[in-house]
């Protein structure tokens, strides 16, 4: 018998296939644009090395990391990390993802206070976040109830932290919704600070 009951089991359900649901839509968006070369002829490292300077963080270094899609800023190194498509790429999908990535280090130089509660929690919450699926599916097959419910726990953990740090992403609803609106945001930020060269 679950530690939470029954219910909470079909709950889940239509939660997971959300998170998959929207985890596909973030890759399609970025398999699409990752076609798609921006105007400026800048790579990721380009946009992010500029913005970073733009806003006086010349400190932060920008490593090209493997992977796709691991692109994050880590704040106790100061450092940049671009998947090696996103860093020498010169895709739309490529300078969206590293001004995004240099706003994480803007905000954290700010003390941006829902950074600061993200930084706090992310160590717990990518732990959970990887091990939530795991025990559930082992104790789903090993007919282990403690475990289906570490995993829930983990689950709702993780996504707790994405619920706190949905702020810290700095876009509104319906923006999140819209990659054309993450583009126009870079475009417009690239003619304000990025000089053409010619």
């Amino acid at each position: 018998m679950f530690l939470f009951g029954d219910m909470i089991f079909f709950l889940l359900i239509p939660v997971l296939i959300m998170a998959f649901w929207a985890q596909n839509k973030v890759k399609s968006n970025y398999k699409k644009f990752d076609k798609q070369q921006n105007s400026a002829g800048l790579s990721g490292r380009d946009v992010a090395r500029r913005m970073l300077d733009n806003n006086n963080l010349t400190d932060v270094k920008i490593n090209a990391i493997e992977g796709e899609l691991t692109d994050h800023f880590d704040p106790r190194k100061r450092v940049v990390n671009l998947s090696e498509n996103v860093y020498y790429n010169t895709s739309v999908s490529a300078i969206s993802i590293a001004a995004h990535e240099c706003g994480h280090a803007v905000q954290h130089t700010k003390e941006y206070l829902p950074v600061k509660i993200r930084s706090a929690i992310v160590p717990v919450a990518s732990f959970g976040s990887q091990a939530a699926f795991p025990l559930f599916i082992i104790g789903l097959f090993a007919n282990i109830g403690l475990l289906m419910d570490l995993g829930i726990i983990f689950f709702s953990g993780a996504l707790l932290f994405h619920l706190v740090t949905l702020p810290y992403e700095g876009h509104s609803y319906k923006a999140r919704e819209s990659i054309f609106h993450v583009i126009w945001e870079i475009e417009n930020w690239l003619k304000q600070h990025v000089k053409q060269v010619e």
